[in-house]
């Protein structure tokens, strides 16, 4: 891996640099995207079959679209019955974290007659996509569908593109089974999105979509925000590891390369204060490398994306990160709870050399499914409030609100809204 010193121009070329990973960034796919997008709205199950076939060469229709019971005792049937167990404890993980954030509606009232208060509702319909590609990504479908269910969500629908054989995974459909999905689809890609946004014959319109995806998901979300609710539009995979002279270097660089192994996009980060560390984690990387299964996958993520950046101390390497704002952050120092403490942008925070990435990708409990390309500045973790709406609720009595209609009409006055004003006046003419 390549060794950079940190200093400002380096910040702001790798800044820059990452920026254009963003789904925002691939306008050229924007126009067939709403193509597509427009297709399924207006053709409904005869596009979305036409675009089955077309990008995943296989033949769907009515009858097969939907995954049957049969199909999912084929998968449990199949499945190894020790993966099976592990995706039950990783659900039950999933589930005690999520239920920690559940919200409650709250009423507060005075004497007078005023009531005000919060109402929590679930959504009633969420689509959930799972990508496939070259890997079968069960811990998605446990990230998108348990917090939904803990949310209250009263119908879960779950849009997984097929192989060539018009077959889902077995791992992915024996995990929407152990999660609670109410319905999988074999519809893949920015056409599944459509799909839910707008309802098919087969696909029932949902009112919000969440999940990863490629850039062609990742802009049908953007094109269809508005029809329906969206959670965001995640953008490649990232981590940053912050560490000083205490790090093992073999961890560091392990944990560099398991996200530089999702696609030549990922972005594998270093922000050390200690040189001899930087030399230690680029030797480790390129060993590691050499035996790792997708090779030139990471080989690419590195050449593109990949940096070791050195730092004169570690305020300085902090500035970075928060500057950064990396989807996972792996904290190696020799205090790392109080390191974090001056930490306020990421994803998800992992602390101390025996909390690597994959423990939150796969089995701790907190959501994987997070913010990308700097967003963690402003957005979250998906969670249970991803799937609840929040309703205010307000509720006057004659003498609450004799107390203060004039101050209410004196404002509405002010902005030439005598409607309103009126609105007020006339109870107590």
């Amino acid at each position: 891996m390549r060794i950079v010193k940190l200093d400002e121009n380096a910040k702001k070329d790798l800044l820059v640099k990452l920026l254009k990973r963003s789904p925002s960034q691939y306008t050229e796919y924007e126009n067939t995207v709403s193509q597509i997008v427009e297709n399924i709205r207006a053709g409904k199950n005869r596009a979305l079959f036409d675009y089955t076939k077309q990008f995943d060469k296989c033949d769907i229709n009515e009858n097969n679209v939907e995954v049957t019971e049969e199909e999912f005792k084929e998968a449990y049937d199949t499945i190894d019955p020790a993966l099976v167990e592990t995706i039950r404890k990783s659900a039950a993980n999933i589930k005690k974290f999520h239920e920690k954030q559940k919200q409650r509606s709250w009423f507060d009232s005075t004497d007078d007659g005023c009531i005000l208060g919060q109402k929590i509702t679930a959504i009633e319909r969420v689509g959930v996509y799972v990508p496939g590609g070259s890997a079968a990504l069960a811990s998605s479908v446990l990230m998108n569908i348990i917090p939904a269910k803990v949310a209250g969500v009263s119908e879960i629908i779950m849009c997984t593109p097929p192989n060539a054989k018009g077959k889902v995974y077995n791992a992915t459909l024996v995990a929407a089974k152990e999660a609670g999905a109410d319905r999988v689809f074999k519809a893949g890609g920015a056409q599944a999105i459509a799909a839910l946004a707008y309802g098919t014959e087969s696909i029932p319109k949902v009112d919000k979509v969440v999940g990863p995806g490629n850039i062609y998901v990742a802009l049908a979300k953007k094109r269809v925000y508005g029809n329906v609710g969206i959670d965001s539009i995640a953008g490649p995979s990232e981590i940053l590891v912050l560490a000083d002279e205490t790090a093992n270097p073999r961890y560091v660089a392990a944990d560099l390369l398991s996200q530089a192994e999702h696609d030549k996009l990922a972005s594998a980060i270093l922000i050390t204060t200690s040189a001899e560390l930087a030399e230690k984690v680029s030797d480790e990387v390129k060993a590691f490398t050499e035996k790792l299964s997708r090779k030139e996958i990471i080989e690419q993520s590195l050449e593109n994306y990949g940096y070791i950046l050195l730092a004169d101390n570690m305020d300085e390497a902090v500035d970075a990160v928060n500057e950064i704002a990396s989807e996972h952050l792996e904290i190696l120092t020799k205090d790392p709870f109080a390191t974090m403490t001056r930490v306020r942008n990421a994803g998800a925070i992992f602390l101390g050399e025996y909390s690597s990435e994959p423990l939150g990708d796969y089995f701790a409990g907190p959501n994987h499914i997070l913010p990308t390309n700097g967003t963690a500045r402003f957005f979250s973790a998906l969670s249970v409030d991803d799937f609840i709406k929040k309703s205010s609720i307000i509720s006057y009595s004659y003498e609450a609100l004799k107390e203060v209609h004039k101050d209410i009409e004196r404002f509405a006055k002010a902005e030439g809204l005598t409607a309103h004003a009126n609105s007020v006046a006339v109870r107590f003419e």
